[in-house]
C-alpha cells in the first residue's frame, strides 16, 4: 500500500516526511531568527542528477549542520535560490535525501533515533568508540547501504568523521567514490559551531552567521589513487593543511 512506501532503508516514507515536517517546524526558528543563515552556491545543485550524487562536507556540529542542509535542499527543491526564508517547502519536503553517520551516536537516545529515521545511513566507526581509539574492519553491509542510498538519492557525508575542525579525511570516503562513482559536490559550512553545543541541539549563542556554500561538482577520476581523491576532497571543503595555516 502506499501509507506504508518504505525507502532503501526500510523506513516508512509517510513517518520520514511527518518527522522532517516537524523538526523542520522546530530547527527553522533557530537558523533564521534565532541566528541568520547565509546560503550560497546553489545554483551548483541546478541540473544534478536526482541519484547518485554525493555531497562531502566539513562537520561542526551532530544534528544542525545536516538539519540546515536539508533546509537548503528543500528550499531549492521548491525554486527558492540561496534562501531558506521560505518555510512553505516544510508542508512537502524532499525525503530522498540522505546522511551519513557514526551508528553510536544515532542510537545515544530517542531523539537521535528520531533523527536516524529521517535519512540517517548509520555506520559503524572504524577508527573510534566510546571515545576510544579503535581498529576496527569497514563493514561491508554500511558501504553497501550508502550504495542503496545513493541509488535513490542524494547522500550527504563527513569525511573527517569528526566535528573537530581540521581533523584528517577518512579513506572510506574516497573508496566510496571508487566504487559508486557518484557525482562529488563540495560543501562548506561555518558558524554552527559558535551558534550550538557539539551535538547542534542547545542554543549556545545568538545572532551568530552561519553559512552553507555549495561548490562546483568535483572532476573526479574514479581510478586515481584513494588518497589523491580524498586530498581533492579535503582541499575542496577547505579542511587540508593549507586552509589550516591560512586561519592560523
Amino acid at each position: 500500500m502506499l501509507f506504508f512506501k518504505r525507502d532503501v532503508l526500510g523506513h516508512i516514507v509517510f513517518i520520514k516526511r511527518i518527522l522532517i515536517f516537524f523538526i523542520g517546524i522546530f530547527s527553522y526558528p533557530r537558523f533564521n531568527f534565532l541566528n541568520k543563515i547565509k546560503v550560497t552556491g546553489t545554483e551548483n545543485l541546478e541540473g544534478l542528477a536526482k541519484t547518485n550524487v554525493l555531497f562531502v562536507s566539513n562537520h561542526q556540529t551532530y544534528f544542525a549542520d545536516v538539519m540546515a542542509i536539508s533546509h537548503s535542499f528543500c528550499s531549492f527543491k521548491w525554486g527558492f535560490k540561496n534562501t531558506t526564508k521560505n518555510p512553505i517547502y516544510l508542508l512537502k519536503p524532499i525525503i530522498n535525501t540522505y546522511y551519513v553517520a557514526a551508528d553510536e551516536t544515532m542510537n545515544a537516545g530517542w531523539l537521535p533515533k528520531l533523527f536516524a529515521y529521517m535519512g540517517s545511513v548509520s555506520i559503524k566507526r572504524t577508527w573510534r568508540e566510546a571515545g576510544q581509539d579503535i581498529n576496527r574492519k569497514v563493514k561491508i553491509s554500511d558501504i553497501t547501504n550508502i550504495g542503496a542510498a545513493l541509488s535513490e538519492g542524494w547522500v550527504i557525508t563527513f569525511p573527517q568523521g569528526t566535528t573537530k575542525a581540521f581533523a584528517p579525511g577518512r579513506r572510506g570516503t574516497s573508496h566510496i567514490i571508487k566504487k559508486y562513482k557518484p557525482i562529488v559536490v563540495p560543501v562548506v559550512i561555518n558558524g554552527f559551531r559558535r551558534a550550538f553545543d557539539k551535538k547542534g541541539l542547545r542554543l549556545k549563542k545568538r545572532n551568530t552567521t552561519l553559512s552553507i556554500k555549495f561548490k562546483p561538482a568535483l572532476q573526479m577520476d574514479y581510478n586515481e589513487d584513494s588518497d589523491l581523491i580524498l586530498n581533492k576532497i579535503m582541499q575542496a571543503i577547505e579542511q587540508s593543511d593549507e586552509f589550516k595555516v591560512l586561519k592560523s
